[in-house]
C-alpha cells in the first residue's frame, strides 16, 4: 500500500523526534545537546574535519556550529589545528577527554535504545538505512528519483 507523502513525512518526523527525545535523556546527564553530540560523534572517526564539512554532516548553519565548537573547545572536548594539507583551513578533532566522553555517551545511548534491537538487526537495519538513504538522495536531487526508477515510496515494500 503506497503511503501518501504527508503520511510518510509525519512518520519520519515522529520517529526522529521520539528517537531524539530518548537520546537527549542520556545527553542531559552529560550536559550535552543533540547538536553537540552529533559533532562529537562525527569527530570520533579521528580524521579531523573542517568546519564546512562538519556543518554539512550535522545539518547546522555555520554560525550555530561555531558556537557549539567553541563550547566544546572550552570544555576541552575538541581542539582545533591547522590542516597540514591546506594551511588556510582549520580542522577540528576530539581531545582524549572528548573521545572518552563520546564513548561514555555512546554506551549509554546504546543501552537506552536496546529495545530497538529487533528493528535494527543486521537485515532490518540495513534495509532501513537503504530506504532512508534513497529517500534522502531523492529529496536532495529530485531528478534522482526519476533516473533511478524510484518514483514512488511504498511502505512495507522492499525495492
Amino acid at each position: 500500500m503506497a503511503a501518501r507523502p504527508h503520511e510518510l513525512l509525519r512518520l519520519l518526523t515522529r520517529a526522529e523526534r521520539l528517537s531524539v527525545r530518548r537520546v537527549q535523556s542520556v545527553l542531559d546527564e552529560f550536559d550535552c545537546s543533540i547538536e553537540a553530540w552529533r559533532v562529537l560523534d562525527l569527530l570520533s572517526d579521528g580524521r579531523g574535519h573542517n568546519m564546512s564539512a562538519i556543518a554539512d554532516c550535522v545539518f547546522l548553519p555555520m554560525s550555530s556550529l561555531t558556537k557549539i565548537v567553541d563550547q566544546l573547545v572550552d570544555q576541552n572536548l575538541v581542539y582545533r589545528r591547522i590542516d597540514p594539507a591546506d594551511r588556510r583551513r582549520v580542522l577540528a578533532q576530539l581531545t582524549p577527554r572528548g573521545l572518552q566522553r563520546r564513548q561514555q555517551m555512546d554506551r549509554q545511548i546504546c543501552a537506552v535504545l536496546v529495545d530497538l534491537g529487533h528493528l535494527l538487526t543486521q537485515d532490518g537495519g540495513e534495509q532501513l538505512r537503504t530506504l532512508l538513504a534513497r529517500l534522502a538522495d531523492a529529496l536532495g536531487d529530485p531528478d534522482a528519483a526519476l533516473t533511478t526508477g524510484r518514483t514512488e515510496l511504498t511502505v512495507g515494500q522492499e525495492r
